[in-house]
């Protein structure tokens, strides 16, 4: 009962944390089903709070850094991580992972019907999206993300999330240490050591994908742009102009790449 009680705390404390977990189910259910949802959540899930424990008792891998306890009975916590920072691994993960599919999957080529797709028909094939390419590229994309994150969460006295953690050594990317990026590459790698190989060997069917691979996919990547969009809208709300506009400029090309790959292979034909 207590689990339940604080598990219903932590949703009202954190609502935006499980607006985005919600989004992360559906389109993961969406794009691969549930059989293979679960095992992504709870891999990368348990991954993160190894790490995290592991990293509040000896610096590895993201660095030194220690939660406060300030919200300890106002939220969720497993030992002295909370529940929702450790959960946010998961579908920043996923998100991170549809994004290096839009960038990577191998197109279909267009018919000559004239009821060609507006985007293109990405195939979801097994060995492309458990590629090293897939892997890398979904590794940097979740590290790349907590650039913006990991900041504006440093700074959490100042808007809602509150100040629950902190670096006894600050870094040099606005107060956070360059580990802390080097560990959430090591959380990503790890996850998908483990989910790769275990996608490889599932013989779950995929569910039908409608009206295509891409349009699943999108699914993912909004969720990505809906927690980078969250994470620089709050950054610029407390005034951190010139770290908002950093992590702004960073996803300019990235964003501007997608839209290139997504729009310019529309008219190509078979």
């Amino acid at each position: 009962m207590e689990f339940l009680v604080l598990l219903a705390k932590t949703i009202l404390l954190r609502p935006y944390v499980f607006v985005f977990l919600a989004a992360f189910l559906v389109s993961a259910i969406a794009l691969i089903g549930w059989p293979r949802t679960w095992r992504f959540w709870l891999i990368s899930w348990i991954t993160a709070f190894i790490c995290e424990y592991s990293s509040t008792r000896n610096g590895i891998p993201f660095g030194w850094y220690f939660y406060n306890g300030s919200t300890v009975g106002q939220e969720l916590y497993f030992s002295n991580i909370p529940f929702m920072d450790s959960i946010s691994f998961s579908f920043l993960l996923f998100a991170g992972y549809c994004l290096a599919l839009l960038f990577l999957l191998p197109i279909r080529a267009a018919s000559n019907t004239g009821t060609a797709p507006r985007l293109p028909d990405l195939k979801f094939d097994l060995p492309f999206r458990t590629s090293w390419p897939v892997f890398a590229l979904t590794v940097l994309f979740f590290a790349f993300i907590d650039m913006v994150i990991d900041p504006v969460a440093l700074r959490g006295d100042r808007w809602f999330l509150g100040k629950i953690y902190y670096y006894p050594d600050p870094g040099v990317h606005f107060g956070v240490p360059m580990a802390n990026y080097v560990g959430w590459a090591v959380v990503g790698a790890i996850s998908l050591l483990i989910y790769f190989p275990l996608d490889r060997r599932l013989n779950q069917p995929l569910p039908e994908h409608r009206p295509s691979t891409t349009h699943r996919l999108l699914l993912g990547a909004g969720l990505y742009y809906g927690v980078l969009a969250f994470n620089l809208a709050m950054t610029f709300w407390i005034g951190e102009t010139l770290q908002g506009t950093t992590g702004l400029l960073m996803y300019v090309p990235v964003t501007a790449i997608l839209l290139l790959r997504l729009l310019t292979p529309a008219t190509q034909s078979a």
